[in-house]
């Protein structure tokens, strides 16, 4: 009687323990439950995340995002940076600079003309003022010439050359010319004299084809005005006349004579004043 009396006391605990299993399963269930609904789906949250980023993407690109919110604006470094000089500061220097270069360049223009004028004068060609009446009608008084100074270093003195020479100071006159043009009729060893108002040389009459008509050379009515005496031209010099024959202190003046090659300037090639008269020699 006592073992059946046990075995009807132990199915009745059993019952009672499960029914409290089912309250715990019910509850563990209802909280799952509640945190599932909680949580967001995977694909919202994708979602969301591609929604931020075209944002972003639309927002540095400067245009509009999908949710149509404005586009922050771009940030500018104002900042200059340390190698960058203030224009404001630098303009001033730069035209100062500008200023100072061009200055020097004129300067250095003005020098180079200068120096190249005074060689161009010492060296290769001078302009020289006729001072009287001596060379007409070829040139008259107040025309300007110029002479090539290099012309005789290149070959010898010819016949017929209007020239430029250089008196020596004892012969310098009163008016204080230096400096006489006048025509080359005679060269070295010619024998030269004139006869009834002709030039000879070397026995044979010269053409003179710039003498202004009707001219002479040795009036016995013009003591301005004398022949030449015959007479061979000594080494080293030439014979010169002035084309004006009554008005020309020249070679026939026993003072004067044949002059010195060594004392010749130049040759006179072109006239140049008055422009209306320019022309070669």
């Amino acid at each position: 009687m006592r073992a059946s009396s046990t075995a009807t006391v132990d199915p009745a605990v059993t019952d009672s323990d499960h029914s409290a299993s089912e309250d715990e399963l019910r509850a563990e269930l209802r909280a799952t439950l509640e945190r599932t609904e909680a949580s967001p789906s995977v694909s919202d949250v994708s979602t969301s995340d591609a929604v931020t980023t075209e944002a972003a993407d639309a927002e540095v690109a400067g245009e509009p995002s999908a949710s149509g919110a404005e586009p922050s604006p771009a940030v500018v470094d104002t900042v200059p940076h340390a190698d960058e000089e203030d224009p404001e500061e630098t303009a001033p220097a730069t035209k100062g600079h500008r200023r100072l270069q061009s200055g020097l360049e004129w300067v250095a223009v003005v020098v180079g003309a200068l120096v190249v004028a005074l060689v161009v004068k010492t060296f290769l060609f001078q302009a020289f003022y006729i001072p009287s009446a001596s060379m007409e009608p070829t040139l008259e008084k107040g025309d300007r010439v110029l002479v090539n100074k290099i012309s005789y270093d290149l070959h010898d003195v010819n016949r017929g050359d209007v020239i430029v020479f250089e008196l020596d100071e004892e012969d310098v006159g009163p008016d204080g010319i230096k400096d006489l043009i006048k025509r080359v009729v005679g060269l070295p060893g010619d024998v030269i004299e004139s006869r009834d108002g002709v030039v000879y040389v070397n026995d044979r009459a010269l053409d003179e084809p710039y003498l202004a008509e009707g001219t002479v050379t040795g009036d016995p009515q013009d003591s301005r005005n004398p022949a030449i005496e015959r007479q061979t031209v000594p080494d080293g010099h030439v014979f010169v006349l002035g084309d004006n024959r009554s008005n020309s202190a020249d070679s026939r003046y026993p003072y004067r004579g044949p002059i010195p090659i060594d004392s010749i300037v130049g040759r006179a090639f072109v006239l140049v004043w008055p422009p209306g008269d320019i022309g070669t020699l």
